[in-house]
C-alpha cells in the first residue's frame, strides 16, 4: 500500500482521471514465522517501514495478488492461512506528493512461508522479521501505522 511503480492498468485509468480520487483494491500479507514474528519491509525511497502487499491487478483474485506480492517483494512463497480482515475507510486514503489521490480497500491475510530466501526487489530496502512489541518504535508509513492499529497489532504508548 504504497506509491510503487504504476501498472499499466492504473496508468490508462490516470490518462483519463488525472488526480481525482480512484477507489483502488489492494492487499495486505502478514506473513507470520514460528516465533511468532511479523514479516514487514522498508522501503527504499522513503525509508519508511511497511507491510508486504500491493495493488490487485484487473482480473485477479485478492488471494493470487497477496501470494503475487509476497513473492515479489520477499522472495518467499507463501501459503495463506486466513482471511484477517477488509479494511478501507478514511484512513486509507492517500495524497500522493504527484498529486495522485488514492482510496484503498485492502484485503488482509494472514500468511506462512512455505519455500525461498528473504530477497527484496529493488523497492526494499530491508526485510525483518519483527516482534509485534517492537513495531511501535519503527518508522511507519501512515497509513501502514493506521493498519496495523486497526487490526490491533500496534500498541503504541501515549507519552
Amino acid at each position: 500500500l504504497r506509491h510503487m511503480p504504476i501498472s499499466d492498468y492504473l496508468r490508462r485509468l490516470r490518462e483519463r482521471v488525472g488526480h481525482d480520487l480512484v477507489l483502488l483494491p489492494a492487499v495486505c500479507v502478514l506473513i507470520w514465522d514460528g516465533e511468532g514474528r511479523l514479516l514487514l519491509m522498508r522501503e527504499s525511497q522513503t525509508g519508511h517501514w511497511q507491510t508486504v502487499g500491493g495493488m490487485v491487478d484487473p482480473d485477479e483474485s485478492p488471494a493470487d495478488a497477496a501470494v503475487r506480492e509476497a513473492r515479489e517483494e520477499t522472495g518467499l512463497t507463501v501459503r495463506l492461512d486466513r482471511l484477517r480482515a477488509a479494511l478501507g475507510g478514511p484512513g486509507y486514503r492517500v495524497h500522493y506528493p504527484n498529486g495522485d489521490l488514492c482510496s484503498y480497500v485492502s484485503t488482509v491475510f494472514d500468511a506462512s512461508v512455505v519455500s525461498g530466501d528473504l530477497v527484496g526487489d529493488d523497492e526494499v530496502a530491508e526485510l525483518r522479521w519483527l516482534r509485534l512489541d517492537e513495531l511501535g518504535g519503527l518508522m511507519l508509513d501512515p497509513l501502514n501505522r493506521h493498519l496495523l492499529r486497526d487490526l490491533g497489532l500496534l500498541h503504541e504508548r501515549a507519552d
